[in-house]
């Protein structure tokens, strides 16, 4: 199954099954596959080797970001190789066979998502997201 298009964007044949898992779409949740999409391509995906510690507030919206990484990257709560801690903005670090990648949320995309007031408002800036580079997203460390 292609969940990304040569530019990095999201497919639409993504959107639809991380609606389908995740009960609805919202900007959390895109920026949570970006983010895992990135240490796939970065890391090289393996749901066995790959560890996510995802650092924000520990519940909805921002908690939502965890089922965009789980759901790309095959860290699963199960398999105790993705945990949430509670921290300040939102961050992420992957761990592979001794390779790290972490990402931090540029604090202007934060603070534009977490000003969301409408359903409406909150679906198009999923739709914005989606089509945006991991790099105007994220600060990006290896």
């Amino acid at each position: 199954m292609k969940h990304e298009s040569q530019d990095g964007s999201v497919t639409d044949e993504l959107v639809k099954h991380i609606m389908e898992f995740h009960g609805h779409l919202g900007p959390f949740l895109v920026l949570g596959v970006k983010a895992g999409l990135l240490a796939n391509s970065t890391l090289g995906k393996d749901c066995f080797k790959t560890t996510a510690t995802v650092m924000t507030s520990p519940s909805p919206p921002t908690s939502c970001f965890v089922d965009g990484v789980q759901f790309t990257t095959g860290c699963t709560m199960g398999k105790c190789n993705i945990k949430l801690e509670k921290g300040k903005g939102l961050s992420v670090l992957f761990l592979k066979e001794g390779r790290k990648l972490r990402l931090k949320l540029k604090k202007d995309v934060l603070d534009s998502v977490r000003s969301i007031s409408s359903e409406e408002e909150s679906r198009e800036a999923s739709l914005d997201l989606s089509s945006r580079s991991a790099s105007e997203l994220f600060e990006i460390e290896e």
